[in-house]
């Protein structure tokens, strides 16, 4: 595990994203405390796990004391899930994360490091792009009125092993491994940074570094093609050769080409050489899913 080098609550640390930078933290040399409605399947030796909700001012008040950092990584993730629930997404994501905070401040915490994303300064992602803009504004707010030391997370199109039915890249392979289509609610032509969450979870440790605290980090990874392209490349590793279908229905909160337009709040962007490729990443997911499934991945169709 390497030397102890405090203690990270990591809020949502049950979940894909979460889970990942959880053990990362962990074998960086972190004691690592997982706080979630449930508890992680994914939990490493020495890892605590405590449940409860995000909603849960004196809950996460609770899990934070004794907490060098603080990852808040909970609420509701999926664009589609957002824009169907508005209030929920403004409890969950909102005032959620007022509670992490308030839970920071009190623990006298030295770095309080938020999941955001690509969206927050474009005109797509919906309700979910809103809730991340409030709780990006309170965050920098309380570094102001607190001096709470924050680093902003900005990720964009995560895959990779744990993902659920929310990833965009899982629900193609499972579908397409379920089906024999790929079915594309949007633009064949939208363009996607993706990133592998190994490599995110990796960046989002490396962050704690002094350098930088109190900025905007943008992890979008280093892998930029069409989603169609994606699709092909999908296609060509099953063995069932399934059909791409663009559907009908498309997806206005999504961006086409670039999440970004014009903000003040520029965010720098990070990256590593030693990445994952995007070409063994799928394999990676593939196998995963067939595990999930319990089909054998040779037996071709």
């Amino acid at each position: 595990m390497g030397k102890d080098k405090g203690t990270a609550l990591v809020t949502g640390g049950s979940g894909f994203l979460g889970s990942h930078t959880a053990n990362a933290l962990s074998r960086s040399g972190y004691n690592v405390r997982v706080f979630d409605i449930e508890k992680s399947p994914f939990l490493l030796d020495g890892q605590e796990m405590v449940t409860g909700d995000v909603t849960d001012p004196d809950a996460l008040k609770k899990a934070a004391k004794g907490c060098d950092a603080i990852y808040h990584f909970a609420g509701i993730a999926d664009i589609e899930a957002a824009n169907k629930r508005p209030r929920d997404t403004a409890q969950y994501n909102i005032l959620g994360t007022l509670g992490a905070l308030e839970a920071a401040k009190e623990a006298g915490v030295k770095r309080f490091v938020f999941a955001s994303t690509v969206y927050v300064y474009s005109d797509s992602g919906g309700f979910y792009r809103a809730s991340k803009q409030a709780c990006e504004n309170f965050i920098e707010e309380y570094q102001r009125a607190y001096g709470l030391p924050y680093t902003i997370l900005r990720y964009g199109s995560l895959y990779g092993r744990r993902a659920g039915a929310n990833n965009g890249i899982y629900r193609l392979i499972k579908s397409a491994i379920e089906s024999g289509e790929i079915t594309y609610n949007g633009d064949p032509d939208a363009m996607r940074e993706y990133i592998h969450v190994a490599d995110a979870a990796r960046l989002s440790v490396d962050i704690l570094d002094d350098k930088f605290a109190n900025r905007h980090i943008v992890l979008t990874g280093q892998e930029r093609m069409k989603v169609a392209d994606l699709m092909r490349m999908v296609a060509e590793m099953l063995p069932n050769k399934p059909e791409l279908k663009f559907g009908e229905k498309t997806l206005e909160a999504h961006y086409v080409m670039t999440p970004y337009n014009y903000s003040p709040r520029l965010g720098h962007k990070l990256t590593i050489n030693d990445h994952i490729d995007l070409g063994q990443g799928l394999l990676d997911c593939i196998a995963d899913i067939h595990d999930e499934l319990g089909l054998n991945l040779d037996a071709a169709e």
